[in-house]
């Protein structure tokens, strides 16, 4: 481990210049800049270097004035109520509001010096950094991961990698954004390798450790009275969302994988013929590609004589069509050796395409070994557009959407056209990648652009939507794949899914496949995947009838589901949220980590443990028991046994629930009637009538359209399931 106490301090504070609302400092160890980037949000800039940041700040820089006032032993620089104050010697950071310190200095002391860890200094390989973390305080964000949502304790070790489960710290979307509820966020611009130690013991426990691989430490301090406010100024700065298409909304079906043509077609069909709802159909990379040769937008022609003939199969059962591909190119595709020939692929140090050789383990028995490849150089401009055009041939035989798998394997002994390391891209090579993809949708499909994406990095929102990778198909891959949807929207990130059964291990019982479907059906988006048969029908007629209810039941949420994702596009707030994200002034409630809110109304508690048992809270105030329309007092913990085709919903008191229509596809969604009936809990105001027309709230009133229905929250699980079918 590294050994941070030999640093040297970052000193000598001393204000060189101050124009156009930016405060440039000299120190021992270079340039210090400050800006006022926009309201509530400070940039800190430390180093000489000029580098590269990959546009992961998309926001303007609004450079608002700022105050500077120099004191004998810091400086206080401020805006409006907002202020980030500096101490000269040794340089050390805190953030006040109000004239009250909402960051503090670290208080991590020494016998012999004021600070055992040096609260700024220079590494060999780039800076670190230590805040303020007293005991108590909680920290959350950091990107996907799966051990629980309060980071404090842990190391964020933020290097994407193909984890190959949902077990430990290793995962495949990192974010170094973290945030606190005491009223302030910490984000550090970078597309390198970032190691965050918060209250890590093994380096500081009452301080926030940042350990960052680059040349420059660019750190944006960000403001907010709530969580969600710190959010919507981070994904302001960072990017938000598109609202998602409806069409996204609904089951998508996919395994590991269709092996012929006809056998994708024959669950396409049944799906219908079981009476299953169902919008998407996904083609798994073995499914259509030849494995030795992939990837390289080429339908494996000794099954596949004619791709559009088959996608137009599917398009008659009204499926939309998703297919695989990753940022790969095989050594023995021609197309190697044309894209290296151009420069378009990583480099190795002698100037040569880099060959990435895949580790044969994690193959095995199931799946065959993958080819040495080239890693498209998404850095090189010509080689992202010429990778983006190609899709259109994909687009024009039917496809509607791409699986962007992987993203992960850019090794530190690689080099990009403009000459940074592997080091520096690992990270923000996924990015680069998802939004190559994205835009490609974008230029065919316009607003109903997707990129189903495993990898991830800060700004990773822009390019919606990202799964939650090759989850182990157990009690303990369910509840990983939900806290990683947690933490993914704690950092920016408002969609995500999982592969509903898990992807790998023993095919789930169904018991467990019935779980996760209740879980992935009140999620932001809904996928059947793994090695394996994942359609309902093969865990026996109990729990294809549960399944199929549940399916029903999300087609009935799409138009609260919708509000969500318009609530997403204009703030940032993910659609699967955390007690602290919905709760932040009940603290309470926030160790009941796996639960959570889904949009602004339902409380969703899944079931992840074999025999139904859950423990759960009830924040304050009245909530409304779903299944029976009743009211319950909040506030309190309960432990109880759920039957195997429900788990427990709560509906916000206040809320309007609006339910669409009963339909096989989003394609029987009648335009502007997305809408088919309401069930108002307790007393409503106009704010649960948002983000359509159909259902308005005038003088005291819920008025809806001519053609919803107004249904009694205690009829509602009659209404949705008479006879065991969804009306």
């Amino acid at each position: 481990m590294q050994n941070f106490e030999n640093l040297s301090p970052c000193k000598g504070l001393a204000l060189a210049s101050l124009a156009d609302n930016k405060a440039v400092f000299s120190t021992d160890a270079g340039k210090l800049e400050v800006s006022v980037y926009a309201e509530g949000c400070f940039r800190v800039r430390l180093g000489d270097a000029e580098v590269n940041d990959y546009g992961i700040v998309c926001a303007k820089d609004e450079r608002l004035a700022m105050e500077v006032v120099e004191n004998q032993d810091d400086v206080l620089c401020s805006s409006g109520e907002y202020a980030l104050r500096l101490t000269r010697s040794p340089l050390t950071f805190s953030l006040e509001k109000g004239g009250k310190v909402v960051l503090p200095v670290t208080e991590d002391s020494h016998f012999v010096r004021k600070f055992r860890l040096p609260p700024v200094a220079a590494t060999e390989e780039g800076w670190f950094a230590a805040l303020g973390l007293p005991f108590g305080v909680a920290v959350y964000g950091g990107g996907e991961n799966y051990a629980g949502l309060n980071r404090r304790g842990m190391l964020l070790d933020m290097w994407n990698e193909d984890a190959l489960g949902v077990n430990s710290s290793v995962c495949y979307k990192n974010c170094p954004f973290v945030w606190s509820p005491e009223g302030y966020g910490v984000f550090v611009n970078t597309p390198s390798y970032v190691r965050i130690g918060v209250g890590y013991q093994q380096w500081a426990n009452q301080s926030l450790c940042l350990d960052v691989k680059d040349a420059v430490l660019d750190l944006f301090f960000l403001f907010g009275d709530t969580p969600a406010e710190i959010l919507g100024r981070y994904t302001k700065l960072t990017g938000r969302s598109a609202k998602a298409p409806v069409w996204s909304l609904g089951l998508w079906l996919s395994k590991a994988y269709y092996r012929v043509p006809a056998e994708t077609l024959e669950a396409a069909a049944k799906m219908r013929e079981m009476d299953v709802p169902c919008d998407v159909i996904t083609i798994d990379g073995r499914a259509w590609q030849d494995t030795d040769t992939r990837f390289a937008f080429e339908w494996d022609p000794s099954r596949y004589d004619d791709p559009k003939a088959f996608c137009d199969s599917l398009k008659a059962m009204n499926y939309k069509i998703c297919v695989w591909e990753y940022p790969l190119v095989s050594i023995k595709n021609k197309l190697f050796g044309e894209m290296a020939e151009k420069g378009w692929l990583l480099r190795d140090k002698d100037g040569k395409a880099y060959e990435y050789a895949f580790d044969p383990g994690p193959f095995g028995q199931v799946l065959t070994q993958l080819p040495n490849s080239g890693l498209v150089d998404f850095t090189n401009p010509e080689a992202w557009e010429y990778w983006c055009g190609r899709h259109k041939e994909l687009f024009e035989a039917g496809v509607d959407c791409i699986k962007a798998d992987f993203g992960e394997q850019v090794l530190p002994d690689m080099y990009a056209c403009n000459g940074d390391n592997g080091v520096r891209i690992h990270n923000v090579y996924s990015l680069l990648y998802n939004l190559c993809v994205y835009e490609a949708g974008r230029r065919y499909h316009g607003e109903n652009a997707l990129c189903w994406s495993r990898s991830g990095w800060a700004g990773s929102q822009r390019a919606p939507i990202q799964w939650a990778g090759d989850s182990q198909s157990s009690w303990g891959g369910l509840a990983g794949s939900i806290l990683g949807g947690l933490s993914w929207g704690m950092s920016g990130v408002p969609y995500y899914s999982s592969d509903i059964g898990g992807f790998y291990g023993d095919q789930p019982t169904p018991e467990l496949f019935v779980r996760w479907t209740e879980a992935g059906a009140l999620g932001s988006h809904m996928r059947f995947h793994g090695i394996g048969p994942r359609e309902p029908w093969a865990y026996g007629p109990e729990a294809e009838d549960i399944c199929r209810r549940w399916v029903r039941l999300r087609y009935r949420l799409i138009p609260y589901l919708s509000d969500a994702s318009a609530q997403a596009a204009d703030t940032g707030m993910p659609l699967m949220r955390s007690m602290v994200l919905s709760f932040p002034d009940q603290p309470d409630v926030w160790p009941f980590e796996l639960q959570y809110m889904l949009g602004d109304n339902l409380l969703i508690v899944p079931v992840v443990r074999e025999g139904g048992k859950v423990r759960y809270r009830l924040p304050k105030g009245a909530w409304y028991d779903l299944w029976t329309g009743k009211a319950v007092a909040g506030d309190r913990t309960v432990e109880e046994i759920v039957p195997l085709d429900r788990i427990p919903v709560f509906v916000r008191e206040g809320a309007v629930l609006k339910l669409g229509p009963a339909v096989r596809h989003t394609g029987e969604i009648e335009s502007g009637r997305r809408i088919a009936a309401v069930a108002a809990f307790g007393k409503v105001t106009e704010h649960s009538c948002t983000y359509d027309d159909e259902v308005v709230f005038e003088n005291g009133k819920l008025v809806p359209a001519s053609h919803v229905s107004v249904v009694e929250p205690e009829q509602l699980h009659e209404f949705l399931f008479a006879g065991g079918k969804i009306c």
